[in-house]
């Protein structure tokens, strides 16, 4: 069957560990060019080249071609999908492997950028907050925005009318593989991420989807979600209240 065979073709393609890493460094949402993804993968840049030419064939990945260098990127918000469901199984079905966890890791679990949605400890906070508040309404059906929680958005500076149409869910619950609970992705939560960084609420970190809390986005998180987050005396972010 057809069907059968693409599913095996698109398991093999994300299977390897070479582009399931790739893969997995282009869900922060930003284009990559092949070198960069060749250093994260740890192959040489011809094998990155080949492996990153089955993506794009196999409609995965997207490449933007600028001067010398070609930027790849997710195709869709579909793939994106695809990518984070089989995340959040593989952390929360699959018996765990006992390793410990890196200063990488726990920067990871506790605010990360999940296709351009945020992600982690802070991401599952804003949508506890937004819920919270009769903002949105999250669960296994879907997700809602409600008037009050488009008014707060709009002060917040959030475009809640897409530019162009497409066929991408407004907002939609996504299940967080480290808190395991739900984030908010969609359409709405691209724009919170977006103003969130617009606003240096957020900085990336170099090399990961981890994203740094500044002090203002702390704030920020409190005064505008009612977020509030527990620091230990070095003033370090641990977790939410």
């Amino acid at each position: 069957m057809v069907a059968a065979a693409n599913l095996v073709e698109v398991a093999a393609l994300v299977g390897d560990t070479a582009r399931a890493t790739m893969l997995a460094a282009l869900m922060g949402g930003e284009s990559l060019t092949g070198t960069e993804l060749a250093y994260v993968a740890r192959v040489s840049r011809p094998t990155a080249s080949e492996h990153l030419a089955r993506l794009v064939d196999a409609r995965l990945l997207a490449v933007t071609r600028k001067r010398r260098f070609a930027y790849y990127r997710i195709a869709s918000p579909m793939i994106a999908r695809m990518l984070e469901s089989i995340q959040a199984v593989a952390a929360i079905e699959v018996p765990p492997r006992h390793q410990p966890r890196s200063a990488a890791d726990e920067a990871l679990r506790f605010a990360r950028t999940c296709y351009d949605h945020i992600a982690g400890t802070v991401g599952v906070a804003i949508a506890d907050a937004l819920q919270a508040a009769g903002h949105v309404a999250l669960s296994d059906d879907g997700g809602e925005l409600t008037d009050g929680g488009a008014r707060l958005l709009q002060r917040f500076g959030v475009t809640l009318v897409p530019k162009t149409k497409n066929r991408r869910i407004y907002c939609r619950p996504c299940l967080d593989w480290s808190e395991r609970r739900y984030h908010i992705a969609g359409f709405v939560g691209a724009e919170i991420c977006r103003c969130c960084l617009e606003r240096r609420w957020f900085t990336r970190m170099r090399d990961t989807r981890a994203l740094q809390l500044t002090p203002e986005g702390r704030r920020g998180l409190a005064e505008t979600f009612g977020v509030q987050l527990i620091a230990d005396q070095g003033g370090r972010v641990l977790r939410r209240a």
